[in-house]
């Protein structure tokens, strides 16, 4: 599986500015945690380190799954691409029988005293598989509806695992990845615009369907008339917003992080960060995930003028599940959206997270090295159905 590299043309094939980018928010990410989780894990840890140190060593075994996924093959990946999806199906089953239970949710599996967040892999695995169906029926997407609707067969049964969790957030953004990856492959409108009025319908079923669900889209709409019930995160979070003005009140001296604010150091951690260094701190944020997210849809583009579908589908699909949790994780803090478990990638702590992120910058390396290695060889006839995939 793994294969000898050019390490020159390896690096010399990276995208700069995606890499920098990523780095940046890594190193940024660190001391959100560093900062939001000190004055909580001094008084349940009694260090102001434990989550730090623990992040770190996220950080470490993240950085061994991005230079596993870069040596890996780019065949290797396409091939994998369906065991994985059918790997994380097995997860998702399995976290409903051994997995622990966390503020009512079930979607942690705990090993060796660190946690498994199987919706986490399950996103890598849906990409690489829907990205592997669009790179071998692209045609017939286009011109027959039944090979639209043949991949979303998959969606309904992963939903359906997560919901049981429950999982909502990872729902709609599994989801949402899968529509856009479908769209942008040129799927006829009317099947589109029909699928969405499904989806939405759907949705809004679900959102009502649950007490716990409506409660929280009700102290989305006004958090203030139920602060200190199903109103609390948002307005804690909202007040850490209200503190940070333009420039903070500086690194380290948040208010809210001590202990107002629940999992400031995970799902909030973008309030504790806007407390602490403003309205120029979030739009640096902001502009750093703009950047990244635009750098991998240029990448998708590149490969598709070099007639390398697998390699566009998969960068599409990592910069809709980036953008997507990004968007909602930020959302949410800042009460554009309803409240939602995600974490914001990169940057928050938790090991699942952080390390599916990086994963997904070693094969985003890899794709990179492929396109290049492919642009030097003479082209092969075109129809293939893993073109530019069989020998990278």
């Amino acid at each position: 599986m793994f294969r000898t590299t050019n390490w020159g043309s390896f690096w010399q094939a990276q995208d700069r500015w995606f890499l920098a980018t990523v780095v940046t928010l890594v190193a940024l990410g660190f001391a959100m945690v560093a900062s939001a989780s000190s004055d909580y894990s001094a008084h349940h840890h009694g260090t102001i380190y434990y989550f730090s140190v623990r992040h770190a060593i996220y950080l470490l075994i993240g950085l061994v799954g991005l230079s596993l996924a870069a040596f890996i093959p780019l065949k290797d990946w396409y091939a994998l691409s369906f065991p994985l999806f059918i790997a994380g199906v097995v997860l998702l089953v399995a976290v409903l029988f051994f997995g622990t239970s966390v503020n009512g949710s079930q979607r942690w599996i705990r090993l060796a005293g660190f946690s498994l967040q199987p919706s986490e892999f399950m996103k890598v695995g849906m990409v690489l598989f829907i990205a592997r169906y669009i790179t071998k029926f692209q045609q017939d997407l286009s011109t027959r509806t039944l090979y639209f609707f043949r991949p979303l067969l998959a969606v309904p049964l992963v939903a359906l695992l997560l919901l049981a969790e429950p999982d909502y957030g990872a729902t709609v953004l599994i989801s949402a990845t899968v529509i856009g990856m479908l769209f942008l492959s040129g799927a006829p409108l009317l099947p589109f615009i029909t699928l969405m009025i499904g989806v939405l319908g759907s949705a809004y079923f679900l959102a009502i369907s649950s007490p716990y669900r409506l409660a929280r889209l009700t102290g989305f709409a006004d958090p203030w008339a139920n602060q200190f019930d199903s109103g609390y995160q948002l307005t804690q979070s909202l007040i850490a917003f209200g503190r940070g003005h333009l420039t903070g009140v500086g690194y380290g001296n948040s208010v809210q992080k001590l202990m107002f604010l629940p999992e400031a150091h995970t799902d909030f951690v973008f309030a504790i960060w806007a407390e602490e260094t403003g309205f120029f701190g979030a739009a640096l944020i902001i502009a750093l995930f703009t950047l990244l997210v635009t750098r991998l849809f240029m990448i998708s583009r590149k490969a598709l003028k070099r007639n390398q579908p697998f390699i566009a589908w998969t960068a599409a699909g990592f910069a809709f599940l980036i953008s997507g949790q990004a968007f909602i994780n930020m959302g949410v803090a800042s009460g554009l959206l309803p409240t939602k478990g995600l974490t914001l990638p990169f940057i928050s702590y938790g090991g699942s997270s952080l390390l599916v992120s990086l994963v997904m910058v070693g094969i985003v390396m890899r794709l990179c090295a492929a396109m290049n290695q492919s642009a030097t060889r003479v082209r092969k006839p075109q129809g293939k159905a893993m073109e530019g995939v069989e020998e990278l």
